[in-house]
């Protein structure tokens, strides 16, 4: 079989850029170093982001793989590329929530940082020009976006994922206190999980930091979106600790 060589770019979003290839239903995926926030009103170009950012999410993926939790995720093609199955994206943002941050503090009167006792999960429509809203379940029925059994396996393997990365993430002293995740259906209409999962998607918050109520603890993209600074660090410092899971991620064959 002739190697992978990915060929016409067929998307470019915020993160990352997507490219056929010469083998069917595989796309190439690279990762760029552009920071984006608040629907891309926020941009920065933060050097050696992107490489960070691809290599958590493969060590990611195949930590969630060996929990037996599937996802597009095939490989790696060399440092900062992807190789993933093609997927028809779901225009749904899956939001998990263990502790009260960001727009959910902004929104109701929960103090910002509190435990929640079952973890909270939202959908958002996935459009910028709209604001990404969140969606009702009468609203996700009326735009058609996802059928009643898609919509409950959605939630599973959200929980899924929400129970195996507190348990890896605990491991590293590092705290899972929010993430997104996007699906995708495969060419045979499988539902799977898709995109990344890395500090861009995440919060995370440094258990070990002897400052618990401290904007140092944090080690996601809050750190650009509130102007603190060492971006790049924090994430080198989260890749640093998903290193210690194990080997380097797979090559692509």
């Amino acid at each position: 079989m002739n190697p992978l060589q990915p060929a016409e770019l067929l998307h470019e979003g915020k993160a990352k850029k997507v490219f056929l290839t010469n083998r069917p239903d595989v796309v190439a995926v690279q990762f760029k170093d552009d920071a984006t926030a608040f629907n891309a009103q926020k941009k920065a170009q933060l050097s050696g982001k992107g490489l960070l950012n691809w290599e958590i999410s493969a060590r990611l993926f195949e930590a969630l793989e060996a929990e037996g939790i599937s996802s597009h995720y095939l490989g790696c093609l060399g440092p900062g590329w992807m190789v993933v199955q093609q997927v028809e994206i779901i225009p749904v943002e899956v939001v998990l929530r263990n502790r009260a941050a960001g727009s959910l503090c902004r929104q109701t009167p929960i103090t910002p940082g509190t435990p929640l006792e079952s973890p909270l999960l939202d959908l958002y429509y996935k459009d910028d020009d709209l604001g990404d809203p969140l969606l009702t379940e009468a609203r996700l029925e009326l735009l058609g976006l996802l059928r009643k059994e898609e919509r409950d396996e959605i939630e599973r393997i959200a929980r899924a994922v929400n129970s195996a990365l507190q348990k890896l993430l605990a491991a590293l002293k590092i705290e899972l206190v929010d993430f997104k995740l996007e699906f995708g259906r495969s060419p045979s209409g499988e539902l799977i999980l898709a995109d990344e999962i890395s500090p861009d998607t995440c919060r995370l918050w440094d258990a070990g930091s002897a400052e618990a109520e401290s904007e140092s603890r944090i080690l996601d993209k809050d750190r650009f979106r509130k102007d603190l600074g060492g971006v790049v660090e924090a994430y080198g410092e989260v890749l640093k600790r998903v290193q210690g899971m194990g080997s380097a991620p797979r090559q692509y064959r």
